[in-house]
């Protein structure tokens, strides 16, 4: 099935949100749910980019947020509601470490040598976070770090250079108490950015420094292995750094994805509709998902 692309009434935006020049609002939908649109940059492919992980975080049953294909006043973009229930907050990831580590680079996105891998699992470890709301734990899946080892697989399965500090968090509710952000903002994932020329030259080239191949083993992550460090963990290191300190919880969730297919992945991207994504970026994105997956069970067979 086609996935929808929902229109949004040009008077339904009730709090803007600065953005650059791009629109991002909150809007109520018709039943009463508080929604965020967030314009995808023309040309980019974030949009189809989002609602691919997505679908890809269902079938992984990892707890994520939403999204949707949208469209106001002809921007093109996503929706999603709002996983932070009324009267409850986010606390990003760089408000949690600034309090913890001394001169946290709290005010930048990237190169924040502090941003470690051992520094998240070390703070989602604590026992009065509680896994993600309405998301059922399974029993080996005991606190948020072992969430979290799950949306760094994520990261090294789609290719996401986004994770830094403010891409993932924790809902504090004041009578309820905190809970681990599902997982958001995967617009940076597949490929997305590339040129259809570029994707169509690496999928062909008999080239092995251009090939598909080589593209996703360059992916870097936002996240270090120490503050010493000068340059981010690739994605996959960073999941396999997640893995040394919760090696059952990375066993598990590498399981979850043994069981996708090529077909899966293929059936999602063709759900896609064809005025979102181009045919050599299904196929790009495709390629990418296959390698991965497999790069991802190699590591997990030395758990």
């Amino acid at each position: 099935m086609i996935y929808p692309i929902i229109e949004i009434p040009a008077d339904a935006p009730t709090q803007f949100e600065q953005l650059g020049t791009k629109a991002k609002f909150w809007y109520r939908d018709q039943g009463g749910r508080s929604m965020l649109f967030k314009e995808g940059r023309p040309g980019t492919g974030e949009n189809w980019a989002e609602k691919v992980c997505c679908e890809i975080c269902r079938h992984l049953d990892l707890p994520h947020a939403e999204y949707d294909f949208a469209v106001w006043k002809s921007k093109k973009g996503v929706v999603t509601p709002n996983f932070v229930p009324e009267g409850g907050r986010l606390v990003l990831g760089n408000e949690l470490l600034a309090k913890i580590i001394s001169n946290y680079g709290e005010g930048h996105r990237y190169q924040v040598r502090q941003h470690t891998v051992r520094a998240v699992m070390a703070v989602t470890s604590s026992k009065v976070i509680g896994t993600p709301l309405l998301w059922i734990a399974p029993t080996v899946i005991k606190d948020a770090a072992g969430v979290f080892v799950g949306y760094v697989m994520l990261d090294a399965l789609v290719g996401n250079q986004d994770r830094h500090h403010e891409n993932w968090g924790l809902v504090w509710l004041l009578d309820e108490g905190v809970f681990f952000a599902p997982t958001f903002d995967h617009a940076s994932s597949l490929g997305r950015n590339e040129t259809d020329p570029v994707r169509q030259q690496m999928l062909t080239t008999r080239d092995r420094g251009r090939s598909v191949e080589t593209y996703v083993e360059r992916a870097k992550s936002a996240l270090f292995t120490s503050p010493a460090d000068t340059r981010p963990l690739k994605t996959l290191e960073a999941f396999q750094e997640a893995a040394k300190i919760r090696p059952d919880a990375a066993a598990y969730w590498v399981t979850k994805l043994a069981r996708l297919t090529l077909d899966d992945y293929r059936a999602i991207l063709a759900d896609v509709p064809d005025s979102e994504i181009t045919a050599p970026a299904r196929d790009f994105a495709l390629k990418m998902l296959e390698i991965n997956t497999q790069r991802i069970l190699n590591l997990g067979s030395r758990f």
